[in-house]
């Protein structure tokens, strides 16, 4: 993981895309994974504090995957359907949330 997000951090600086998100670029609208490329780029580029202001949700995500091998996955997967429902859902809540708010579409 850290060898891709260097080598796509490196890309990216060389030739930026754009905007990636389908929805985000048809109506403007973030989505609650909006960000989650940006997580990655940041990260491989050595600047973690700016990977957690795209989106702190997604940065937790993809740490609790490159963990979860260690055992450490044993946990979510002992608990109830019902409850890493409601985890997922809030977490996609709490996502969206901050993608509205972080690129101007929600004012607090």
């Amino acid at each position: 993981m850290a060898t891709a997000a260097v080598a796509a951090a490196w890309v990216h600086r060389v030739q930026d895309p754009g905007v990636l998100c389908p929805l985000r670029t048809v109506t403007g609208i973030p989505c609650p994974l909006c960000g989650g490329t940006t997580v990655f780029l940041e990260l491989g580029a050595g600047r973690p504090g700016q990977a957690v202001l795209a989106n702190p949700v997604a940065l937790t995500g993809a740490v609790a995957l490159a963990v979860a091998p260690l055992g450490l996955g044993a946990r979510w997967w002992g608990s109830s359907p019902k409850a890493r429902g409601g985890v997922l859902v809030a977490a996609l809540v709490a996502s969206e949330l901050w993608q509205l708010v972080r690129l101007g579409v929600l004012r607090v």
